[in-house]
């Protein structure tokens, strides 16, 4: 079932390893079906370069196990996943890495201001990437932790441990987010080496909130 909303899920898993957001098993993806509620999750403990289809498993919004056609059992972070999905009925995919710049801040308990004018597509409230308090891994602890990130942003961290991306469309925008953090949490770390540790400038609520799409651009018959 949900074929190609597997496709698409084990995809993006694939591509995380190979561009080094996810290493040694790590991170998770999942996509929520927009007809059956379903969601499509990656498996627990596995290279994800050796996935197959059959691999991906489909659970509904209780943790109840719905198809697992090769025996594997979902990312011990579901609970994160579905309590994201959950708490923002928009959200259609989730991802979750552990790329080195951003699990840097996350690890250092320190959210990521918008230094760069890009965090106004990131559907940050407060102007800034927000840091989940910690919650060990697999437990409900950790996914009753992101209900207040999620809700202020697309994009979070998860103390002591990695990054999370939501989008309200698919599994690829969540992964695109996803990126946007680390190069992000890159920038500034940069910035403070450079400044010898003050910190840069950062843009307000207000500024990135003023954002659209310029009027002078005309199109032919509108």
């Amino acid at each position: 079932m949900l074929e190609d909303l597997k496709l698409r899920v084990m995809n993006v898993a694939k591509q995380a390893q190979r561009e080094g957001m996810c290493k040694h098993k790590s991170g998770n993806f999942s996509a929520r079906d927009a007809e059956t509620g379903y969601v499509v999750i990656t498996p627990t403990s596995v290279d994800r370069e050796d996935l197959v289809i059959p691999d991906m498993i489909v659970m509904d919004l209780d943790a109840n196990v719905i198809e697992n056609q090769t025996g594997l059992r979902p990312t011990s972070e579901s609970l994160m996943h579905l309590m994201i999905y959950k708490t923002r009925p928009d959200v259609m995919a989730v991802a979750h890495t552990h790329s080195m710049y951003a699990t840097v801040f996350a690890v250092l308990n320190r959210p990521i201001p918008a230094v760069v004018y890009e965090v106004a597509n990131l559907n940050c409230s407060k102007a800034r990437i927000p840091v989940a308090p910690y919650g060990r891994p697999g437990t409900p602890a950790l996914a009753e932790s992101v209900i207040g990130p999620v809700q202020e942003a697309d994009v979070l961290l998860l103390q002591g441990h990695g990054a999370v991306a939501v989008d309200e469309t698919d599994i690829d925008e969540a992964y695109l987010k996803v990126c946007y953090i680390e190069e992000l949490a890159e920038l500034y770390h940069h910035a403070l080496t450079a400044s010898g540790g003050e910190e840069p400038y950062s843009f307000p609520p207000e500024e990135l909130q003023k954002w659209e799409y310029p009027k002078e651009i005309k199109f032919p018959n509108r």
